[in-house]
């Protein structure tokens, strides 16, 4: 038989983003991770996912910590390894569309403060809310890595998958990832989607799932077999369950293969070490819930991400409701269906999963409907793979006329009036976007960084004016 030829495969080490945020709510701090920053530099990653995703609101929201300071302390430690961030396409790290010339302003400070690659995606494959922020990471020499949000479902063929990565390709993206958040893409079918997809594009294809079926690592051999070329894993203490395979053991898996990653295995073994006691302090804590750590096959049966299976639990809770989580589960595939058979992320997951909820408790489907499953049926996030079923849009929306332009064409330029209405808070250039993302959770925390500041300088001040015996 003859060799194969090598191709070691790279590795994008998601601890320090998806892995806690899948785990704990993207609750780790920034002074958790320094300290194990200088050993994780000398690994030889491809990159360390870091940052957007849910992190930025986390940090405002829960952590009472400014996002890009985060940004700004771990591009400082990184010296020698690149660092990759989330960003939802027009919805940057928010839940609506903003202005063009926010996002741009957006993508610009991210690659300033430290950005390498920007991995964008939308919550419904359409290419055109992605547009704006391709073109501002190229324009800057950033890595613009679009997203698939992988799904099932009658329109998602193999040629609409080959269809759609040509069309990134030809948008000016420097690689491709198949975003599997809710852990779908199972082993051979993963031999067929990588095949597939390094046959219609040139560009690097990285694969990205989740644990929460039980498949992932099977995934990941398969697609690197295919000719994947770089797969997305966390180090073992926040692998597994609703996160990645474990990095450990993927790169243990192809050792003495043609894909060995190279990477040491000691070094591999401290950095576990470290983040161990923080797994089982979580644990204790209940911050990491067991349930979460389980394999859940009715991901498969349902396509339900496993953060979305979360909050339908927590909001049936709420409503005293629990007993009707079946029947929510049921509901959701149909409710899928009638909304154009989104991918399930963000934030389509949440508007199918709470429309799926109220549907049930209220004994009658779409008697109650969310102000964001009207802005949905309206076309207000984009054009969805499969049309609306008229008669639920109907029910929904009643006579008003669905756009079918790109969004944020709608939308006019908004940073300056946002400048003007932050104006006495501003400290730094980023503030005015930590702002346009989340108004009042950031004024909330620039209320607190103020505040912070005072009493530090009163404590100066106290030292200053202190007499001491001669």
């Amino acid at each position: 038989m003859a060799e194969m030829k090598k191709k070691p495969i790279k590795i994008t080490e998601t601890i320090l983003r998806d892995a806690h945020q899948s785990l704990i709510a993207t609750r780790m701090t920034t002074e958790q991770m320094l300290p194990i920053i200088d050993k994780m530099d000398k690994v030889g990653y491809h990159a360390v996912e870091c940052w957007g995703g849910a992190t930025f609101d986390a940090s405002l929201r829960f952590l009472k910590e400014d996002p890009w300071e985060r940004l700004r302390k771990l591009r400082n430690g990184f010296k020698n390894t690149k660092l990759q961030m989330l960003f939802r396409g027009q919805n940057i790290l928010g839940y609506n569309h903003y202005a063009d010339d926010v996002v741009e302003y957006f993508v610009q400070k991210s690659l300033a403060n430290g950005i390498d690659i920007i991995r964008i995606f939308d919550c419904l494959n359409d290419l055109r809310n992605l547009e704006t922020a391709v073109k501002a990471a190229n324009k800057e020499n950033g890595h613009a890595q679009i997203a698939l949000s992988y799904t099932l479902g009658d329109a998602y063929t193999l040629d609409y998958w080959k269809d759609t990565a040509k069309r990134i390709e030809e948008m000016g993206a420097k690689s491709l990832c198949i975003k599997d958040m809710a852990g779908l893409l199972t082993p051979y079918k993963a031999t067929e989607l990588v095949t597939a997809l390094k046959e219609a594009v040139k560009i690097p294809i990285d694969l990205h799932t989740h644990y929460t079926s039980g498949v992932a690592a099977m995934t990941y051999m398969k697609a690197v077999e295919a000719g994947c070329d770089i797969i997305d894993t966390a180090m073992s203490p926040f692998a597994l369950g609703t996160s990645q395979p474990a990095t450990e053991v993927m790169v243990e898996t192809f050792k003495g293969t043609p894909y060995d990653t190279g990477l040491d295995q000691n070094l591999l073994s401290e950095i576990a070490e470290y983040f161990r006691p923080m797994r089982e302090e979580a644990l204790e804590s209940g911050l990491m819930n067991t349930k979460v750590l389980g394999v859940n096959i009715k991901t498969l049966m349902y396509q339900v991400p496993g953060g979305m299976l979360s909050n339908l639990v927590s909001q049936l809770k709420e409503m005293g409701q629990e007993d009707k989580y079946e029947e929510v589960l049921e509901e959701v595939p149909r409710v899928r269906k009638d909304f154009g058979e989104p991918p399930l992320v963000t934030p389509s997951s949440q508007i199918v999963g709470t429309q799926a909820v109220l549907n049930v408790v209220a004994g009658e489907r779409y008697k109650m409907v969310t102000k964001e499953s009207k802005k949905l049926l309206s076309g207000e996030f984009g054009q969805t793979v499969k049309p609306f079923n008229p008669e639920v849009q109907k029910k929904c929306i009643g006579d008003t006329k669905p756009i079918t332009c790109r969004p944020a064409d709608l939308i006019e330029p908004q940073l300056e009036k946002l400048e003007s209405e932050m104006a006495q808070w501003k400290q730094q250039d980023e503030d005015v976007l930590s702002y346009a993302l989340f108004p009042q959770v950031a004024t909330d925390f620039f209320k607190y960084r103020e505040a912070q500041r005072t009493k530090v300088d009163a404590t100066l001040a106290d030292k200053e004016n202190q007499v001491y015996p001669v």
